[in-house]
């Protein structure tokens, strides 16, 4: 039951100067008023793969370039970890919160929660070996809840602790 409004780029980034992806947020949440919205990333992601290494692939190193941004943020966290995929999917792990961040910056939810719309936004990864969707620990509904929220997601995946409970059904 339900349906399903969905926006895919490579490597799930959110940048506040894509109108398309904003476009398509504000379509969703102020016309279909939806009640949430997934940042869903997946583990062994080529696109923050090839991020991870610097590779030169095209025009597609320009969108890439705010993965790096995320993988320089958290430098200390990625190098630490041990073997390329590791690191590659610590590196998902994190974009997906930083993404979740940055839709939680947008002016759609911003205003959306200022009126009371009851909105949102949570931070997934899916497994393409397993098939389990994980939560990242953000379910924010609120200005107020995202610090918080922010800040222990980031703590649980830097302290090792990543691979939390599948979400259940």
């Amino acid at each position: 039951p339900g349906e399903l409004f969905v926006h895919r780029n490579i490597a799930n980034v959110v940048v506040h100067t894509d109108l398309n992806c904003l476009a398509v947020m504000q379509f969703a949440v102020d016309l279909l008023k939806v009640k949430h919205i997934i940042v869903c990333g997946h583990y062994g992601c080529s696109g923050v793969r090839a991020a991870l290494r610097c590779e030169r692939i095209g025009l597609a190193d320009n969108w890439l370039r705010h993965v790096q941004d995320v993988a320089e943020k958290h430098k200390a966290c990625v190098h630490a970890a041990c073997g390329d995929q590791v690191r590659t999917n610590l590196l998902c792990e994190l974009n997906v919160i930083e993404q979740t961040g940055n839709v939680c910056q947008t002016t759609i939810v911003r205003d959306a929660w200022d009126r009371g719309q009851p909105l949102t936004v949570h931070s997934w990864i899916y497994g393409l070996n397993d098939g389990l969707i994980r939560d990242l620990g953000m379910s924010i509904s609120s200005v107020e809840a995202f610090e918080p929220q922010y800040r222990a997601a980031l703590a649980a995946i830097e302290s090792g602790g990543p691979f939390m409970a599948p979400v259940s059904a």
